[in-house]
């Protein structure tokens, strides 16, 4: 049951090609624009191998720019910006952590989503416990890792249990989805709710369980620029470079889905 990613990447990118930008998303299209200095990107751990990829190629495109990552849960982020931690950019794995921000005044605009993304069961390559499905870790002796209810991956994973009419009782509750997916990795747990975008970036040692609650807990990404930032033009730019066509071939490759 691995996930076919080679067919779902196929299936999104399409998706993606039909969808246009608006609001001026393909400025970033690797054009000299003079846009200098540091680029400091509060995202959710989620994004941290898209945007670490989409980081060195905005440099590349931005001669004289440095893009600086601050990956963590988003609901960690969204208090360290409105404690005052200088930022130019907060990407945010769900609305209502990047809702914190904004009604605390800290956005210079809109929010803008631009991918969504869905969970999957992570379990060790083989699964070697043969989950199926979520009704599947509630089995006697098996140990299951969740993202803490405030964090997006812990808040969509109650929906979908609530969906399936499913009670799992975690032995952990971790503050970002990399640290779910972790307990796996090192065989502390026998699966752990993720995203399916993680599973993939793990595909070597880790099997992606499909269950089909997840279609009503799918997560919506947004970005914004923030009212106090440092560097408010090296923002813009890079926001505009995510929602561009190179962007938007880094997020969809690793198993990102449209808005």
């Amino acid at each position: 049951m691995k996930i076919r990613y080679a067919l779902a990447a196929l299936a999104v990118s399409g998706l993606l090609a039909s969808t246009g930008c608006g609001d001026g998303a393909d400025s970033g299209t690797g054009a000299p624009s003079g846009v200098t200095g540091t680029v400091t990107v509060f995202a959710a751990a989620s994004l941290t191998e898209s945007f670490t990829t989409i980081g060195r190629d905005f440099e590349t495109a931005h001669p004289g720019s440095k893009v600086v990552f601050s990956f963590a849960g988003s609901s960690a982020l969204a208090a360290q910006i409105n404690e005052g931690a200088p930022a130019d950019v907060f990407a945010s794995a769900a609305p209502a952590n990047m809702k914190i921000v904004t009604d605390a005044g800290n956005g210079a605009g809109a929010a803008v989503t631009f991918v969504k993304n869905q969970l999957v069961i992570a379990v060790p390559e083989g699964n070697p416990k043969g989950v199926k499905g979520l009704a599947d870790l509630t089995g006697p002796g098996l140990k299951v890792a969740f993202c803490a209810e405030q964090v997006p991956c812990g808040a969509a994973a109650s929906k979908a249990l609530d969906a399936a009419g499913v009670d799992v009782t975690p032995v952990t509750l971790e503050q970002d989805v990399k640290s779910a997916l972790s307990k796996v990795r090192l065989g502390e747990v026998d699966a752990a709710l993720v995203y399916r975008t993680d599973a993939k970036a793990s595909a070597a040692d880790i099997d992606g369980i499909e269950f089909p609650e997840s279609a009503g807990a799918v997560n919506e990404y947004p970005i914004t620029v923030l009212k106090n930032a440092p560097n408010p033009a090296g923002a813009q730019e890079f926001v505009a470079y995510v929602r561009s066509d190179q962007g938007r071939a880094v997020l969809t490759a690793a198993g990102f889905q449209a808005p």
